[in-house]
This record gives C-alpha cells, structure tokens and sequence, in this order.
C-alpha cells in the first residue's frame, strides 16, 4: 500500500473521529490536533484497525509518537 493512499483514507478516518478535517503530516502528533485525548485516541486506534483491517500490539499503540510512525505501522502491518 501507497503513502498516499494510507494518507487519503487516515484523513477520513480523522475526520469522522474529529468531526473536522485535520492536516495530516509525519509530525502531527495529538498535540497538533484539538481534541486527540487519550479517550479519542482509542476511538481512533479502533476506527483505524476497522478501516484497514489490521490489529496493532498494545506496544505500538503506546509507543508511536507521530502520524508518520503511524502510517508506517499501518503500512507494515498490511503487507
């Protein structure tokens, strides 16, 4: 799978959690996005794995610090 395409369908992902759009970049963190707490991030986590049809490990979930780490996961774990 494409950068891009893991970035197309993040933005929706992001979008339907968020209610908003939201610039994605390999530095956005849940710093960078109003509203990304700790509750919405396992909403996101969750949505994620449904939309890609992956199951990260609880140490990746805890340890990725940024969007681009994120798309590398999902990438990896797709393959």
């Amino acid at each position: 799978m494409e950068r891009a395409e893991v970035y197309s369908r993040l933005a929706d992902v992001f979008r339907d959690v968020f209610d908003r759009e939201v610039s994605l970049a390999d530095a956005t963190t849940a710093a960078d996005v109003p509203g990304w707490d700790s509750l919405n991030h396992i909403t996101l986590i969750g949505t994620i794995e449904d939309e890609f049809d992956v199951k990260f490990p609880m140490k990746d979930v805890v340890g990725m610090k940024n969007v681009g780490e994120l798309v590398d996961k999902i990438i990896e774990l797709s393959a």
